[in-house]
């Protein structure tokens, strides 16, 4: 069988999946995704039971595996098998570079996360951010807009701690933030945040835009081609490196005086 004719029996959107499997590239494997294509194959007895055996080894060895009950999407296997993430955020500072009391103070928010739920939900999010420590891990780069930067989630003080994290994290060598200021005026991704996640070629990209409840995820070329172009924009509009740092600690300093 031919990939995508796997893809089409399983009733997976595309052949990615199966392709980027063939070629080692997927890191973090689902057992249940792992199962029907054992029952395609009709691979049975010992070998199977070694090849699930192995498929919770794999996931084991991630920091967010213990968590992989609060994630209802691909989220976590897109970072860590991506090789470039961009994102763009209008209204809320990016997960992967939110703090603690930041990324608790969202999820009480959200009305969404039961309130058992936001203490795990926070350690996910923290987890998550290992991927930008591996070796083979993505480059993160995150346009944040004016207005992101000055709403007081939680509280003042959560603020500027979260701006002062963000100042530290541009630091990271595989981390770039850029402060798109209110002078920028309307711009092309004016409508909403984004995120796109590269893979290695030729696979195609993904496109994540954030809903109420949950992320939807866009496997289209030229879907994501157009929202390529929107963040070209948006990070030509955005400032500097060091202005953007410049920026988020002016603001940072006001959220303290505020406090």
């Amino acid at each position: 069988m031919t990939a995508a004719q796997v893809a089409e029996r399983l009733g997976w959107s595309s052949a990615t999946k199966v392709t980027r499997a063939e070629r080692n590239e997927w890191k973090y494997p689902k057992r249940d995704d792992v199962e029907v294509l054992l029952d395609l194959y009709q691979v049975e007895g010992e070998e199977r039971a070694h090849l699930l055996s192995l498929t919770e080894e794999a996931r084991g060895r991630s920091d967010w595996h213990e968590y992989a009950d609060l994630f209802t999407g691909p989220l976590p296997e897109l970072e860590a098998e991506a090789v470039r993430i961009r994102t763009y955020e209008s209204v809320l500072v990016p997960g992967l570079l939110q703090t603690p009391d930041y990324a608790a103070a969202v999820s009480r928010a959200s009305q969404v996360v039961p309130p058992e739920q936001i203490e795990r939900k926070v350690e996910s999010r923290m987890a998550r951010r290992a991927v930008l420590d591996l070796p083979n891990g993505p480059q993160l780069t995150a346009v944040i807009d004016e207005p992101a930067l000055r709403k007081a989630v939680g509280s003042h003080a959560i603020m500027a701690e979260q701006l002062r994290f963000l100042i530290g994290m541009a630091a990271h060598y595989k981390v770039t933030i850029l402060a798109l200021p209110d002078e920028a005026g309307a711009h092309p991704a004016v409508d909403g945040a984004f995120t796109l996640f590269d893979f290695p070629r030729p696979e195609p990209g993904i496109v994540s835009i954030p809903t109420v409840v949950e992320a939807l995820y866009v496997e289209d070329e030229a879907y994501f081609d157009q929202h390529a172009l929107i963040f070209d924009s948006v990070q030509n509009l955005a400032l500097d490196p060091q202005a953007s740092l410049d920026l988020i600690g002016s603001i940072a300093a006001e959220h303290d005086k505020r406090a």
